[in-house]
Parts: structure tokens; sequence; C-alpha cells
């Protein structure tokens, strides 16, 4: 072991490091003409020496300890972010396309559960509709056109899209839910139509079980989302998705899903509307064709069916009416035990069908009270203050200014009129196995008799008239017809309603007439008019000369 003295302040006496360390450290430094190792010997303590060592490491740096370069670490720093960067766009990458393809799958996975049994939009419905649920599931009454619809629910009936049509309250809803009933909601899925397409895309959304991306989390990292488009495109989506679980579904149940679109004549009927049922059809007409889908629409209005019909070449529509005589006493019948438990005598049930005819909802409405009569009155004043409040005349004295609404008005009182009266030139307006026959006109003669066109469907849709699927108007039930019978036949009306026509003629003749009033005639001038060469006419006003006076005056 070496020892060596270092002349500091004071004098300590320090042991030098081992011999065979120093070589080791020799031996990792960098060989370089300058480098100390290169160089000869020389003693610690040399100036020289030391100003000879810290040249050589100004000119290469980091040449003593073994250290890279600045270059060299700038290079190694630049390749591991690289690197950091690619691995972690790589995973990030994956993990997007993972979570694509898996949020596609869960989707369509959703749609198909929401095709499985047990839906509880469907027990939901039933309570609404006061339709028993298992156990107790015994419908009430059971109308001939259920095994059609049954047919259609259950897949046996494919190839074709269906068009439910009657007046509000015979049943239609009623028969669709049971017919789901019996096979408990298998491969259906059914939901209201509303005016705002956005409220009917939620509603689409939720019969099928689909969010519309709006959960998806790849909209945060984009500028556009998928969601961001309007509600119409958000259906043609929906519709997409449904296409694919249909093309699965057929290959797994060999039987079409069933889409049932209730009440339909809530679509407004504009622009808006029109675009959404031409959706709607095109698609229920490619699913019939491949037996994938059967869309079932059910409507109380005829202006559906017009819009349907322009480009319909699988559609079959199935009426439904009111429930003929026998039917609808049985149905009464069985109300009325359901509710109070009683047997009432065939001779009172025949009696509340002629005041109300054979529509459920009335049927259940008197049912449901104590006195069935008065209950059947109480409907009839309903429905004929119903149409007074929308269609009632102002007769002579009416202003000029509702002229616009007196014109509906009157067609729609000519038209009242012109259905009571038919009722003489009628065979039989009651039969005694089908019960009432409604007097009606076909359509294109109603608009004669209102003398306008286009007042005939807002009539339909205030079901105060309705026109069928065949095309004939007439009153929308029995309470309103009898309602019309009441109101022609009030003294003085016949000759009110032309008082009001004859008004409304005037002032449209007033409208059209041009008052020109020539105040230099008024005046006791005169117009003079010739014509000239080349057809020229030429008009000079001679003004009255003034009278001259007769009496001179004396000369004072």
């Amino acid at each position: 072991m070496m020892w060596a003295t270092h002349s500091g302040r004071f004098g300590v006496l320090r042991r030098a490091e081992p011999f065979a360390r120093i070589t080791r450290q020799r031996q990792h430094q960098l060989w370089h003409p300058l480098s100390p190792a290169a160089r000869p010997q020389r003693s610690q303590f040399s100036s020289t020496a030391r100003r000879w060592q810290e040249q050589a490491q100004k000119e290469i740096p980091n040449a003593g300890n073994g250290e890279p370069s600045i270059l060299a670490k700038m290079a190694e720093s630049a390749a591991t972010t690289l690197a950091s960067v690619v691995v972690l766009g790589a995973g990030f990458a994956l993990a997007a396309v993972v979570y694509h393809k898996s949020y596609k799958a869960l989707q369509l996975k959703k749609i198909a559960n929401a095709f499985e049994p047990g839906d509880p939009v469907l027990e939901l419905a039933a309570i609404a509709k006061e339709i028993p649920a298992p156990p107790n599931a015994e419908h009430w009454i059971m109308r001939q056109e259920q095994s059609k619809i049954d047919a259609i629910i259950t897949g046996a009936d494919k190839g074709h899209y269906h068009l439910i049509m009657g007046e509000k309250g015979s049943g239609k809803s009623s028969m669709l839910l049971e017919a789901m009933r019996k096979i408990n909601g298998d491969g259906c899925a059914m939901f209201e139509a509303h005016a705002d397409l956005e409220i009917f895309r939620i509603r689409l959304g939720k019969a099928l079980d689909y969010e519309f991306h709006e959960d998806y989390i790849g909209g945060y990292f984009s500028e556009r989302g998928p969601r961001e488009s309007t509600a119409l495109l958000d259906i043609e989506r929906a519709l997409n998705k449904l296409e694919k679980v249909a093309l699965l579904n057929r290959a797994t149940k060999q039987k079409p899903l069933v889409v049932i679109v209730n009440q339909c004549h809530l679509i407004r009927d504009d622009e808006d509307g029109k675009d959404l049922l031409e959706l709607l059809q095109q698609r229920a007409e490619q699913w019939a064709a491949a037996n994938l889908v059967t869309m079932v629409f059910n409507t109380d209005d005829y202006w559906v069916y017009e819009r349907f019909k322009q480009l319909a070449t699988r559609m079959e529509v199935l009426p439904v009416t009111d429930l003929p005589k026998s039917h609808a006493v049985a149905a009464l019948q069985k109300y009325r035990h359901r509710y109070f438990n009683e047997d009432v005598e065939p001779s009172i049930l025949e009696q509340v069908y002629d005041l109300v005819g054979g529509r459920l909802s009335f049927l259940n409405r008197v049912a449901k009270s104590s006195n069935m009569l008065k209950t059947c009155d109480e409907i009839k004043e309903i429905e004929k203050t119903w149409f007074l409040n929308q269609c009632w005349i102002l007769g002579s004295e009416m202003d000029d200014d509702v002229m616009d609404q007196q014109k509906w008005a009157a067609a729609s009182m000519v038209l009242a009129q012109a259905l009571v009266d038919k009722e003489e030139e009628m065979d039989k307006t009651y039969d005694d196995v089908t019960g009432h026959v409604l007097p009606s006109y076909p359509m294109h003669k109603a608009q004669q008799i209102m003398t306008r066109s286009d007042f005939i469907r807002e009539l339909d849709r205030l079901n105060l008239f309705t026109i069928t699927s065949k095309a004939q108007v007439r009153a929308s039930s029995v309470p309103m017809h009898r309602a019309f019978q009441e109101i022609c036949a009030e003294e003085g009306f016949r000759q009110f309603l032309e008082d009001t026509n004859e008004r409304i003629a005037a002032i449209e003749s007033l409208g059209r007439t041009r008052e020109l009033v020539a105040k230099d005639l008024v005046l006791g001038g005169q117009y003079e008019i010739s014509k000239g060469w080349g057809g020229m006419i030429k008009v000079n006003l001679k003004e009255k000369e003034e009278e001259q006076e007769t009496d001179d005056k004396d000369d004072k």
C-alpha cells in the first residue's frame, strides 16, 4: 500500500489509491493521441501536465470519464421517444379497433334481444288496453279479424306488409296486443308513432333497444360524431341495424321479424311526415320481398293510405269496422258480466246497440255505467257538441273576417244534411242481423256536394266524418249520425244554412267586385268619349256651366 503527501493548507497526509484501481480506470478511458493514456506519464503536481490535460478535455468532451456526447444523447432520447409513441399509438389503435368491433357487435346483440320473448313493453301496453295478462289471459271479445292478425304476428303470413285501417275505438290496437300476448312477444316489436320526428326516433330506438351511438366513446375524439345528424338519418341507421339482425334471425328461426308502428295518423301530413312514411314504406317493400321483416302500420285516417297507395306493390289493407249486431250484443253482455257480474236482458242490450252501435270503446263505456241508457245519450251529446263546436254556422249576420272558417263549417253542414237526406233513398238503414247501415257517399261525390276537395281529409282527422278503406264517406259513428239527424231536424235549420251560404256568396262577390266612383259626374260634369283614327279612345271632361244671373240689378 502506497502513501503520498499533498501540499494542502494543513498538509494533511492522505492515503493514495491502490495501483490496481488506477490501472482499471485508465483501461476504460477512450484512447486519443492527446489523452493521458497516450502521453508520457508526468508528475501529478506538474503545472504543464495539468494544462495539457485540461486542453485535451476541452477538445474531446467527456473523453476523460467515458460519457457519450450531446449528439449521442439527443439521438438516444429521440429514438426512445419515437419508440414510446409508436408503442402507445399501436396500443391505442388496437384498443380502438377492439372497442369499435365489440360496440357494433353489442348493438346487434341488443337489437336481437329486443325481439326475444317476454318484452315488458307488451305487459305495459296490455295493462293500458285492459287486456288480461296470464294466467287470466282469456280475451273478452273475439273479432273475425283476429285470426288474420294472429297469422301476421306469428310470421305465418309473410311476403307482405299490412295497413290496418279503422275508426278510433274499433279495437285495432287491442287485437294486435292480443296476438302478441299469445306468443309472448317473440319476434315482435311495437311502438307508438308521433308527430315530432325526434320523439319518433327515440321511440323507435326504445323498441329496438338501439342507442343511436349516443353512448359511443369514439365521438369524443372526433370533430363530427355519428350522432350529429337529423332524426330521419338516425331512423335510417336504426333500420340498417335491424336489417342485419333480421338476416341472422331468418337463418336461425326461418320466420320474419314483426315491427308494428301504431297510430300512424299522428304523423303530420307535411313534407317531413311524407318523407318518414316514404322511408318506412321503402324498407317495408324490400323486407317483405325478402321475408326479413313484416311491417304493420295502424292508422285511423285515410290520408296515410293515400300516401302508401302511390308506391305500394306488396301492401295489404285490413279494414276494421264496428262490430255487427250479434257480436256487439255478446260483447256488451261479457263486459257487463265482467264489471257487475250480472246478466242483462236481451231487449236492453239491443236498445243499447241501437243507440251507440258496435263501437267497442262506446260499449265498454256503457258497460261500466250503472245506467246504460243514460250513458248512451251522454255519448251522443258529446259527439254532437264536438261537431257543433267545430262546424256551426253563423247565418246571414256573420262578419266577413270569418268567411274562411265559415266556408269550412258550411261545407260540413251541407255534407251532414246530404247524409241525413240520403236515408230516404236507401232501401234500409237497419238490418236485423248486421245492425246499422249508415248512409255514405263516394269520396268524389262528397267533395262535389261540399264544392271543395280539400276539406274532407281534415274532417276525417277530427273524427267528424270518416273515410273508409273503400273511399266511402259517412259519419264517424252511430252517435255522430244521430247528432246529424237531430241538428238537421231542428226548426229553421235548412233556411239558416241557406242564409249562411248566401252570405258567403255575397262576401265573395264583394271581394271580386271593384267600385269606380266618378266624382265629376256627381258635380254635374260630363264625359265625352270619342274614338279617333287608329283605334285611339279620347275622353274629354265637360264641366257644368255656371248659371247666369237673370235679374239685372238696378243702377242707383
